[in-house]
C-alpha cells in the first residue's frame, strides 16, 4: 500500500464534535501552543486539542459532574467559578484563553473579559448573537421572551443572564481597546459575511489587547 493510503485523516474538529464553533476553535489554536477553557464543559474540545494538536490543555468548570468527566477524558480540569477563578493566574499565563457559549451567563462579563485578556495573549470568544432575526421576531409577534434555537430556554430557568448580540460586542472591543484580529460569523453550518447582526445565529472573535 502506498504511504499516502497509510494516513489515517484525523476527524476535523467539526466533525468530531458537531459544533461549528468548535471547528473554529479548532483551526485558530496553534500547536503547541497552552490553552485554558473556561466553562469547558466534559473536556471535548480540549481532548481534541490536545490529542490533535499537541496543546497544553487546562479547563475550567462549574459543574462538578462535568469536571470529573472531563478528568475521565484525560484533561487537566477542576470545579470553578469563571467569575472568580481568573484572578489566580499569573499574567500571559496561556497564548489562548477559551470562552464559548458561556459568555452570556457570567455575572460580569467585561471583567471576565478583561481577566482573560491579561492572563491570556489571546481571547477566543463564542457566543449566540441575540440580534439575530428569529429572535426579533419572536419577541415582536409572541410578545415573550424569545426562545433561539441554541438556547431553547424557558425565561425562569435560562443560565443566560446577559443578551449580547454582534454590534454589541464590537462596541464594547471598540471601547476597552481590544484588537479583533479574527471574527467568524454562522447560522448553523454555514459562515454569513453579510448583516451578521442580523443574520448570524453565533458569533466567534479572537481578540487581544
Amino acid at each position: 500500500m502506498a504511504a499516502a493510503e497509510q494516513i489515517v485523516r484525523k476527524p476535523f474538529v467539526g466533525e468530531l464534535l458537531g459544533r461549528e464553533d468548535f471547528a473554529i476553535i479548532g483551526d485558530i489554536v496553534e500547536p503547541n501552543s497552552k490553552v485554558l477553557d473556561l466553562g469547558c464543559g466534559e473536556g471535548e474540545l480540549l481532548q481534541w486539542l490536545a490529542e490533535n494538536k499537541g496543546v497544553e490543555a487546562r479547563g475550567v468548570e462549574i459543574s462538578a459532574t462535568k469536571a470529573q468527566r472531563a478528568i475521565a477524558r484525560g484533561v487537566s480540569a477542576y470545579q470553578g467559578d469563571i467569575d472568580e477563578v481568573l484572578e489566580d493566574y499569573s499574567d500571559q499565563a496561556f497564548d489562548y484563553v477559551i470562552l464559548s457559549q458561556t459568555l452570556q451567563e457570567t455575572r460580569n462579563p467585561l471583567r471576565v473579559l478583561r481577566e482573560m485578556l491579561r492572563v491570556g495573549r489571546r481571547a477566543i470568544v463564542a457566543f449566540p448573537n441575540f440580534g439575530h432575526w428569529s429572535v426579533r421576531l419572536s419577541l415582536l409577534f409572541t410578545g415573550k421572551a424569545p426562545k433561539p434555537p441554541l438556547f431553547p430556554y424557558e425565561w425562569y430557568d435560562s443560565p443566560n443572564i446577559h443578551f449580547l448580540t454582534v454590534d454589541d460586542f464590537d462596541q464594547l472591543a471598540r471601547k476597552e481597546g481590544f484588537t479583533v484580529e479574527r471574527c467568524y460569523f454562522i447560522a448553523g453550518r454555514r459562515r454569513i459575511t453579510l448583516l451578521p447582526n442580523v443574520l448570524a445565529e453565533e458569533a466567534v472573535y479572537l481578540v487581544r489587547k
